[in-house]
């Protein structure tokens, strides 16, 4: 690229500026110190393409081959592996691995098509292509797609339009707990020199109950130790139902006791202000409230110095209620493209 005046100029744009300026000052008799000027490049140059121009005409003129070794694929050929790695895995291809590496993207290339390419150019490959190592997202092999598809096209949205009919919230619910010895997130240290993080040795917990909707809403229940049973989520309900003072339409995911004979029969008793649908199974990415836990345990609790259960019953606390005052926040988590069929 050649830069003039502030701009950077390709090297077919610079052909065509080379043989117009050589044309004037030969056959139209252009003054070359003033085109110089006027165009941003040095007088040398100018007088340079003219004499080129009277040597050997236009062809003289025309943009030399951009230095540099010759890529050793062909477009095709890049198209073919770019495809391989956007849509398939490493087993899927006949490797012992799940994650696709420099040395398999190498191996690769060699067994399809023949080339020989060292690790250090299918890197520089790869970035140019738009791709960067990135840690992946686990999912589970009992994990039905065409269930969670039916629940993204067909489900959901009945379950939306029943919602706008009698007036009714639709949130989105879940379970989890952080422990006192949870940590995330890296530190800068010298190489070679681990860092040392100091925490509480206990390993106490606090049970945290969510449930967000897409108009920013959060509502949570905490309770230091224990799991959620029956009872638990029964008491979160009628808080939510309390909170929120109207029709409720809930979506947990499939853990028993969100359909167990206890909780049906408080929804019964609810008299149709409650209503509570499963999720498809093994498809944590279609609930957006695991964006709340994700927020709470890695954003915040899990870089903090926490001391006791009752420092980290706080701390979540805290990062729950901030969360709670930032609808904006919460309604950004259904930006998340997993979530887009939720799209209210």
């Amino acid at each position: 690229m050649r830069e003039t005046d502030g701009r950077k100029l390709d090297h077919a744009t610079l052909e065509s500026i080379r043989i117009r300026v050589a044309r004037q000052i030969v056959d139209d008799g252009a003054n070359a110190d003033e085109l110089a000027d006027s165009l941003g490049f040095s007088r040398a140059a100018v007088f340079s393409w003219a004499q080129q121009y009277r040597a050997g005409g236009i062809e003289a003129l025309h943009a030399k081959p951009i230095p540099g070794r010759p890529k050793k694929l062909t477009e095709e050929q890049a198209d073919r592996i770019y495809a391989i790695l956007y849509t398939k895995t490493p087993d899927q291809m006949h490797f012992d691995f799940q994650l696709w590496t420099r040395w398999m993207v190498r191996d690769l290339i060699q067994r399809l098509l023949g080339i020989s390419i060292t690790e250090q150019a299918v890197g520089r490959m790869l970035r140019r292509w738009g791709m960067s190592p990135q840690r992946p997202v686990t999912q589970a092999i009992q994990r039905d797609e065409e269930k969670v598809m039916r629940w993204k096209t067909e489900q959901f949205p009945r379950i939306r339009a029943e919602a706008r009919k009698v007036g009714a919230t639709v949130y989105f619910g879940d379970e989890a707990s952080v422990r006192t010895d949870h940590h995330s997130g890296t530190t800068w240290a010298p190489v070679g020199e681990t860092p040392v993080v100091s925490r509480t040795g206990d390993r106490k917990s606090v049970l945290m109950l969510s449930a967000v909707s897409a108009q920013g809403k959060l509502h949570f229940m905490l309770q230091q130790g224990g799991s959620v049973d029956s009872k638990v989520f029964i008491e979160f309900c009628s808080r939510l139902l309390h909170d929120d003072g109207g029709n409720v339409f809930l979506i947990v995911d499939g853990a028993k006791y969100h359909d167990s004979k206890a909780v049906r029969e408080f929804v019964a008793s609810t008299q149709g202000r409650l209503r509570i649908f499963r999720l498809p199974p093994y498809a944590p990415d279609t609930n957006p409230d695991e964006w709340v836990w994700n927020n709470v345990k890695t954003a915040k609790v899990g870089r903090k110095m926490i001391t006791s259960v009752s420092d980290l019953y706080s701390n979540v606390l805290a990062a729950l209620r901030r969360l709670q005052e930032n609808p904006g926040l919460v309604m950004g988590f259904f930006g998340d493209p997993h979530l887009a069929y939720i799209n209210w």
